[in-house]
């Protein structure tokens, strides 16, 4: 791993713990052996790490996206919100950094639409308590999370057991 993924592995988890406006440039430093003035050479600023650290958990979850199944809208959902979970499972300290710390970034790096903000709120709150060994299974959850999101976005079961959109024009999602 070379210094500048090295910085932002830790800068992740110090955020993620401590929040951003709590974690200090020389408090990174001293977790990476260096001093303070010696992160320059690798970072422009402070908010540089945290734009950094929520766009590669962007990046996850934006792979999620673009590898999701052709095919209806349940089957779509059921895959993104499995995809969504797995990437807050693995990558916790930058998965936490993306959902809490994301604010304290500059307005214009800051755009959202409001149907993805309900369906991505729903979803990022489980890194709170899903916990591997707890009762349900990443599949359970995943199954039980996207009925519920197609439900609240006007999806419905047709009588043959398949889903489409309520209201919908083209029934894609």
């Amino acid at each position: 791993m070379d210094r500048r993924s090295q910085i932002l592995t830790i800068a992740g988890h110090l955020f993620s713990q401590r929040g951003y406006h709590a974690t200090s440039m020389r408090e990174l430093a001293r977790h990476l052996n260096l001093q303070g003035g010696s992160l320059y050479a690798y970072i422009q600023s402070k908010e540089e790490l945290l734009l950094e650290v929520v766009r590669q958990a962007a990046e996850r979850f934006q792979r999620v996206l673009e590898e999701l199944p052709r095919g209806d809208p349940a089957t779509r959902m059921k895959a993104l919100v499995k995809g969504h979970l797995r990437v807050i499972a693995e990558e916790l300290p930058r998965a936490t950094v993306f959902f809490h710390e994301w604010k304290h970034l500059s307005p214009p790096l800051l755009e959202v639409r409001l149907a993805t903000l309900f369906v991505l709120s729903a979803l990022n709150w489980t890194y709170q308590w899903y916990r591997p060994e707890g009762p349900l299974s990443l599949d359970e959850l995943s199954e039980a999370y996207a009925k519920l999101v197609l439900k609240a976005l006007g999806v419905a079961a047709s009588p043959e057991g398949e889903h489409s959109e309520e209201g919908g024009e083209d029934g894609e999602a």
